[in-house]
């Protein structure tokens, strides 16, 4: 199961990584037999895509690998990382494509292309959005069906390129109504929604960014926490439970807790509940490794002990 959840996170960051390529070579090709700087424009910010897909693709290979004596949790956090790496490259896009707009603003210039460079430009655009809905589909899809932070950010990633180039696409539209119209308004009509395009990147940005962010610096999981409240209350053998502790790396989940149990349990009946609850966390908590450390529910114990909480 391990193996085939591998396989398959790895293939779909690898069709990515192919996509990215693909749509970067096709752009930077016609946007210099056309001699057009918009899209020699999109081949750059498709460039950096390239990138990000490429550290997704590397993220994915190494974050699954089981845990050894240098790294005893694993490596998932490598997904966070990854994922905060794609925020900063989201940020990049965003300031970007502020830049682009405000300097057509600005400046007075609005898109400016003869009747080749624009036949090649709706290619070259509407074949970008069409690549880039599959495959953020596809990632999300991934993404969702096995906790992949990396991938969730990298689907993440190639929306908002979805939107940057159906503003891109806006753009060329306007350009031939100002033609045979020249309504003004047309003008910088791509410019003013390529600015809402970057309200809507650092929104996204900023989600994902402090996501990853609580991940690396270990925030616990509200979630998974009330999950395991939940089921510590079902047992009735379990008389106090407290340092409950919850943390995730990649699509891993670490839990531990101490409970109490009535001292003239045997130690063979406590061991039995204890691999009933860590069971049943599991089927709840997929990928979490449950640590339970048992104690007698005595007066010693309990006054050395600051409960979190008491059943």
């Amino acid at each position: 199961m391990f193996i085939i959840m591998l396989q398959e996170k790895k293939k779909v960051a690898l069709i990515s990584v192919i996509a990215a390529v693909f749509i970067t070579g096709f752009k930077l090709v016609i946007g210099l037999l056309t001699g057009s700087l918009g899209i020699l424009s999109e081949a750059l910010h498709s460039g950096l895509d390239m990138v990000a897909a490429i550290i997704t693709y590397f993220s994915v290979r190494v974050s699954d690998r089981p845990a050894d004596m240098e790294h005893n949790y694993g490596h998932g956090k490598v997904e966070n990382l990854s994922a905060l790496i794609e925020t900063i490259l989201l940020l990049v896009t965003c300031v970007w494509i502020i830049y682009e707009a405000t300097n057509r603003i600005m400046s007075g210039k609005g898109l400016e292309l003869n009747t080749t460079q624009t036949i090649f430009s709706f290619i070259v655009v509407i074949t970008s959005i069409v690549i880039d809905a599959w495959r953020s589909r596809k990632l999300y899809a991934v993404a969702k069906k096995h906790n992949s932070q990396a991938l969730e950010a990298d689907a993440l990633h190639f929306s908002t390129d979805i939107w940057s180039s159906a503003v891109v696409l806006l753009g060329l539209v306007c350009v031939k109504i100002y033609e045979w119209a020249h309504l003004q308004i047309f003008f910088y009509a791509d410019s003013f929604a390529a600015l809402f395009v970057a309200v809507i990147v650092l929104f996204v940005s900023y989600q994902l960014g402090r996501k990853a962010i609580d991940v690396l610096l270990d925030k616990s999981p509200k979630d998974t926490k009330e999950t395991v409240r939940q089921i510590l209350k079902s047992y009735p053998e379990i008389k106090h439970y407290h340092s409950l502790k919850a943390r995730t790396a990649g699509a891993d989940t670490f839990i531990k807790f101490n409970v109490h149990f009535d001292p003239d349990l045997s130690l063979r009946q406590v061991h039995e509940v204890c691999d009933k609850i860590e069971a049943e966390i599991q089927s709840h908590v997929t990928r979490s490794e449950v640590y339970i450390h048992p104690e007698p529910d005595e007066k010693s114990h309990i006054e050395k002990e600051v409960d979190d909480e008491i059943i």
